[in-house]
């Protein structure tokens, strides 16, 4: 079943850039109206302002409960209702755990995967009046763990653990929850990692086609098809569906692989970078004031 977007309210978070402002355009051209929240003013001002529907945006972090319970309360003043919350927002690091900062691993912790769970905390109460549909923006690195991601694939399994269980608690009250997962896209933050040669290097060194990176366009395309339909899972790319059914054996298999690939890459290990990567993480890093 689709359900058509035409005067449908839909949030999204993360919306300055890559996916979020994607999606954005997107779903405003299917006739959606649009609220963004974001950490970068200029950036959602100019998102909005290209879009083809009523839209607004909203400072906010996602991590800060009665920001975002302000937010939701005041998308409903705006608009009249919420049918479509999408949880987006996210940063990343990479390194071994070991050597990792403490304050950026957590970070993506607390922006990934408790930002997520305060979006749906202050977003709920408007959706089952709308009997709506909340989305989980989650990752490849759900399905999979991966060397030097600890934070990024801990959160990432985060998140789609937390949607799964909202699903059973709220489809009764008429709320359809989903997760999306989306492989190595062509955003700020995966140019971001790129510009690291370890990181990248090791990724170029996963097997098809995991260590592909993917236009976002086509991504966000298979995203509006699944809020269209209110999917339970929606796959960025054609080949995450069928990553599901040999997602048990991963653990194991990277297990192995993954020691030899660390002895392999261990002499050039200290030269990789500790912080939030991309452009979104350097707001994010910017707002809370970290390295200023």
């Amino acid at each position: 079943m689709s359900y058509s977007l035409e005067g449908q309210v839909a949030v999204v978070t993360g919306g300055a850039r890559g996916v979020g402002e994607l999606l954005a355009r997107k779903l405003s051209a299917r006739g959606a109206n649009i609220a963004l929240v974001g950490l970068e003013p200029e950036l959602l001002k100019d998102v909005t302002g290209r879009l083809h529907t009523e839209s607004d945006w909203w400072y906010a972090d996602v991590t800060d409960h009665e920001a975002m319970v302000r937010v939701a309360e005041e998308v409903k003043e705006r608009f009249g209702k919420v049918d479509i919350v999408v949880a987006n927002a996210g940063v990343a690091s990479g390194g071994p755990f070991v050597d990792s900062d403490p304050e950026a691993w957590r970070r993506v912790i607390e922006v990934n995967l408790v930002g997520g769970a305060v979006t749906a905390r202050a977003f709920l109460p408007v959706l089952m009046e709308s009997r709506g549909y909340f989305l989980q923006i989650a990752s490849l690195a759900a399905i999979t763990p991966a060397p030097m991601m600890s934070a990024y694939c801990a959160s990432k399994s985060g998140v789609e653990a937390f949607a799964h269980c909202l699903r059973a608690e709220v489809g009764y009250r008429g709320v359809r929850v989903g997760v999306g997962y989306l492989s190595w896209t062509d955003t700020d933050m995966v140019r971001g990692a790129d510009q690291d040669e370890v990181m990248r290097e090791l990724r170029q060194r996963l097997p098809w086609p995991s260590n592909r990176t993917y236009p976002l366009g086509p991504a966000v395309d298979r995203i509006v098809a699944g809020i269209e339909r209110r999917s339970h899972h929606v796959y960025a790319q054609w080949w995450l569906r069928g990553m599901q059914s040999v997602r048990g054996y991963l653990p194991g298999i990277i297990g192995t692989v993954g020691q030899r690939e660390m002895k392999r890459f261990a002499p050039r290990l200290g030269g990789v970078a500790k912080g939030l990567v991309g452009a979104g993480g350097a707001a994010d890093e910017s707002t809370r004031g970290v390295g200023v």
